[in-house]
């Protein structure tokens, strides 16, 4: 409401009131502001480069996990389009005595999301990872048939 429709235009009334519409504007963006979850999430994909081949049957997604276990690696499919691959990279434990000069490798949480292709059979996808390379296979349907004409009887009446 505008205090100047009441006739009350003072400056003291006028000056509450841009405060007050200036602090609705503040609540209004961090409302919309991004979580700390999403910033993080967004992170750890922008961190995890990946390459995609196209096969005739499959399609193979190549991230590169230097140093990482298989038990370090989930790789999974939500709402049976997205492939997810995540996982974590832990700093190694600090040796008495020893003390890091540089830390330059990255450690943390990393994740990946793939939105599969209508073809992308969810049922069968396979991973491996050798060498530090991580390399997840998912193989394609089969290409629909095409449809046979269908014949109708004609009935005489």
């Amino acid at each position: 409401m505008d205090i100047r429709l009441l006739g009350l235009e003072s400056p003291l009334l006028s000056t509450i009131q841009h405060h007050l519409m200036d602090t609705t504007d503040e609540a209004e963006k961090s409302f919309n502001a991004p979580t700390r979850t999403y910033v993080r999430d967004a992170k750890a994909m922008a961190s995890t480069p990946a390459d995609v081949k196209e096969y005739p049957n499959s399609y193979v997604f190549i991230i590169d996990m230097p140093g990482l276990k298989s038990g370090d690696i989930k790789v999974h499919v939500e709402d049976d389009n997205i492939l997810l691959i995540s996982g974590e990279r832990k700093r190694e434990e600090e040796k008495e005595g020893a003390k890091y000069v540089r830390m330059e490798r990255r450690v943390g949480k990393f994740m990946r999301k793939f939105v599969l292709p209508e073809n992308a059979n969810a049922d069968a996808i396979s991973a491996a990872c050798q060498d530090g390379v991580l390399t997840v296979t998912v193989e394609k349907l089969p290409p629909p048939e095409p449809k046979k004409p269908k014949t109708i009887e004609v009935k005489i009446a």
